[in-house]
């Protein structure tokens, strides 16, 4: 079992910045992928990044592409979303996921495993 926390979300105008944090207690964190999704009031679950165990591999939605950064800081043992020029479509509940097993489709939900309960981020026009 691994329990996830997310921490960093808040309230921001349009064009604003905010950075995510993901940790886990009694694990690490590099041994597993890690992905970020959000959901929309309303709206289903939808992926936004995600990151290998060694770093190396990182995948974004199109959505997000030159805006977000995902990074994982072995050390702090956290992975973190870097979120610039946010918009009022990124508002949403942000969930750090973690998968036990080789990672096939990075964008679809049921390849994770374990869950955080989220982090609230609204952004304002």
């Amino acid at each position: 079992q691994v329990q996830l926390v997310e921490s960093g979300g808040g309230y921001v105008q349009t064009g604003g910045s905010l950075r995510l944090a993901c940790t886990a207690s009694g694990r690490t964190l590099s041994d597993y992928p890690i992905a970020w999704f959000r959901r929309a009031s309303g709206k289903k679950r939808e992926f936004v990044s995600a990151i290998s165990k060694t770093g190396i591999t990182t995948v974004y939605a199109d959505s997000v592409k030159g805006r977000f950064a995902i990074i994982r800081d072995s050390a702090a043992n956290t992975v973190f979303l870097q979120m610039n020029d946010l918009r009022p479509d990124d508002t949403g509940v942000y969930s750090c996921a973690a998968s036990g097993l080789h990672i096939h489709e990075w964008v679809s939900e049921y390849e994770y495993d374990w869950w955080g309960q989220g982090t609230q981020v609204t952004v304002s026009s």
